[in-house]
């Protein structure tokens, strides 16, 4: 069973270390910033095998040349960007093969926020970047919305139990806009005491369950009657499927960012 742990880098990042039990060999998720991810390594004494990278954007790459020029480790990523320092581009269907952490990644695509993004799925652990957020999801800078709802619809069909492990501390932000398009919904309602809490002393949100997400975050809701009767109050017409559904409830919340 692996372990995950983190270091925070610029206001809100969380760059992911993966380690199973207690042994000293991590693997890198997503490092924008090489300098907090080496002083963790040194403190404590842990040994990097590999990175994994789920898209382009430079606070997700930002860190890897300065980390391989002191650690010469394959780095995995989408094969759909431009990342120079990818050794082993991944894509749909793709399996990484850690043997130091006797783990198997799946590779997911999920394109929407970039073209070509990446999701790492092992052990019920996904790492999803900026696709899924906990509360919400990524905005959509290169892809579509139907490309977005597809990529979501295949997070939401991962087991329950899934560990959410987003690249970013947005979630006081995400629920307050969930709870504009669901102001009666009582478990989202109870998710913000509890996340606000959380903050006060200090600590992350991330990561959540998909259980979670799925009942309290708009974006993995735009099925169901309450979500949909919102989104068409709001643009005042008739909404047909889905991906029509979420692509006025992200529009919705990108207006009032």
């Amino acid at each position: 069973m692996i372990k995950v742990s983190y270091v925070n880098a610029f206001n809100d990042n969380y760059i992911w270390l993966i380690k199973k039990n207690n042994l000293p060999e991590i693997v890198i998720v997503d490092p924008g910033d090489a300098r907090p991810v080496i002083e963790a390594i040194e403190q404590q004494s842990l040994r990097p095998v590999a990175i994994l990278i789920t898209h382009h954007h430079p606070d997700h790459v930002g860190g890897i040349r300065r980390l391989l020029e002191r650690f010469p480790i394959p780095v995995y990523g989408p094969s759909n960007e431009a990342i120079r320092a990818i050794t082993h581009p991944v894509k749909e269907g793709d399996q990484v093969n850690i043997d130091e952490l006797e783990c198997t990644f799946s590779v997911l695509d999920v394109p929407g926020h970039t073209r070509g993004h990446v999701a790492y799925f092992c052990d019920n652990k996904l790492f999803c970047g900026d696709t899924l957020f906990t509360g919400g999801c990524g905005r959509l800078f290169e892809g579509t919305p139907q490309q977005m709802y597809a990529s979501l619809q295949k997070i939401a069909a991962l087991p329950a139990e899934t560990a959410v492990y987003c690249a970013h501390e947005y979630t006081l932000d995400n629920l307050a806009f969930a709870q504009v398009v669901e102001p009666e919904n009582r478990e989202l309602l109870e998710r913000i005491t509890t996340a606000r809490a959380t903050r006060q002393r200090g600590q992350p949100t991330v990561p959540s369950t998909l259980s979670l997400e799925k009942a309290t975050n708009p974006f993995l809701r735009c099925h169901l009657p309450n979500v949909i009767q919102a989104a068409e109050n709001y643009c005042l017409k008739s909404l047909q499927s889905g991906v029509d559904t979420f692509t006025i409830v992200r529009s919705w919340k990108d207006a009032l960012d």
